[in-house]
């Protein structure tokens, strides 16, 4: 008995580290999101994700938890508030639930990127809630509920490509687009103007903080740390992570001569995005494979979207949407025989002679989870699109959401004579 209960306490111990880890993967959020945006929205994008954090907190402990991972056909209907049996002999669900919240945050942090800097406060603050309870716990369920479909059809999502992923990629590009572009974004002809963040050594040191997250984000949701297998996940994971750098940054000085910043940074994260999936899946070499394509393929993407006339300040679809389907899939390709028996999720992929099952079950997750998100992150923001408007004036647009949204300049020092007569002539009219 004392043996079985040091095991699951070390387990606990382990859980818990890795949701602190994950959690503080929102501080990478905020430096990459501030840094690639400009100084008179950077007060409101950290605040915003402070206040993001807090909503979700509340709104899974209360009811997504439960949505998630309680028993039901095609979502849970039980676990409000916690309330799960109490199991002899195992993690406590208090830890569970903090681990599954680090990553609920992440999802919605990403789908965040394509509301940035021109989003009302009140629309974060909305959507954040029913994307909570209504949109991550569906798609969470089918996939890693005890009942959920997708999960019995033996869909591989080690830690999330799909579910944690996909899901804000597909959120942040509906926004994008109902949003429309920034000011200044387009020209008459639709060629685009660069807008460039005002730190680039934030967003560098967010993606650092990311990618030490993310040993807690993969290698956590082995949930022991018992068999050591954890390590193998972070192997396979950091290796993507380096091949999607050096694959962005190849591809990128191709294309344009040189070997641009923001470009390698999305290739890591890409990287990441798309070996979440098949982490424990794969073998060494094909985790490099897969965080090569990912990081390629966002560049590519990136400049496609943009072209066709899409603002994504921080190109949320590119690197978690594009990168989650990529991943998602590539373990239809390259799971092996020896791990998928060791995790029991799934089958082998095509290139080990299993055929195109697996392959197409991947499709099909990727199909249905994309479309479900697709088209309830569009009826949200399509109502409160009629009642009270999605999107800031262009006068508060101008002036930055730090003071507009805030009463307060996240650089005050900057803060020139012009927009403080303009900010006192406000508050005056008010």
């Amino acid at each position: 008995m004392q043996i079985e209960n040091l095991a699951i306490a070390i387990d606990s111990v382990w859980i818990m580290l890795c949701a602190i880890l994950v959690i503080f993967m929102q501080a990478g959020f905020v430096l990459l999101e501030a840094g690639s945006a400009r100084m008179k929205n950077a007060g409101h994008i950290a605040g915003k994700q402070l206040l993001s954090f807090s909503i979700v907190a509340l709104a899974f402990w209360a009811v997504g938890y439960g949505l998630t991972f309680s028993e039901g056909a095609f979502i849970g209907i039980g676990g409000w508030f916690l309330d799960f049996p109490v199991e002899e002999g195992a993690v406590p669900t208090e830890i569970l639930f903090l681990f599954q919240l680090s990553f609920v945050a992440v999802s919605l942090a990403i789908a965040w990127g394509g509301f940035a800097e021109r989003a009302k406060l009140s629309v974060y603050i909305i959507f954040g809630i029913l994307y909570t309870v209504v949109i991550y716990p569906v798609v969470g369920h089918w996939v890693w509920g005890p009942d959920g479909w997708l999960h019995a059809l033996g869909k591989q999502d080690f830690a999330g490509s799909t579910v944690v992923h996909l899901q804000g990629g597909i959120a942040a590009l509906v926004a994008t687009m109902m949003l429309k572009p920034r000011l200044g974004k387009f020209n008459k002809d639709g060629t685009p103007n660069l807008i460039p963040g005002h730190n680039q050594v934030y967003s560098v040191l967010g993606v650092l903080i990311i990618w030490l997250g993310w040993f807690g984000f993969n290698p956590g949701s082995t949930l022991t740390a018992q068999d050591g297998f954890f390590g193998y996940v972070a192997l396979t994971t950091n290796l993507a992570a380096a091949a999607g750098a050096i694959a962005a940054m190849i591809t990128i000085r191709m294309l344009v001569g040189k070997a641009e910043i923001p470009t390698i940074l999305n290739g890591v994260l890409a990287a990441l995005v798309a070996i979440t999936a098949a982490c424990a899946f794969v073998e060494p070499w094909a985790a490099i494979i897969i965080g090569a394509i990912a990081g390629s393929l966002t560049v590519f993407t990136a400049i496609y979207f943009e072209k066709k006339g899409i603002d994504d300040p921080i190109f949320a679809f590119s690197v978690h949407g594009v990168a989650g389907i990529w991943g998602t899939l590539s373990t239809g390709l390259f799971a092996s025989p020896r791990l998928v028996e060791s995790v029991g999720v799934g089958k082998a992929g095509l290139f080990y002679g299993g055929g195109l099952t697996q392959l197409g079950v991947q499709a099909l997750g990727v199909f249905v989870s994309a479309t479900y998100v697709g088209v309830v992150t569009f009826m949200i923001l399509w109502v409160l699109k009629k009642i009270s408007g999605i999107r800031v004036s262009e006068e508060d647009e101008l002036l930055g959401l730090d003071l507009s949204e805030h009463g307060g300049y996240g650089y005050p020092e900057q803060l020139s004579k012009a927009e403080m007569a303009k900010l006192s002539k406000k508050e005056g009219a008010l």
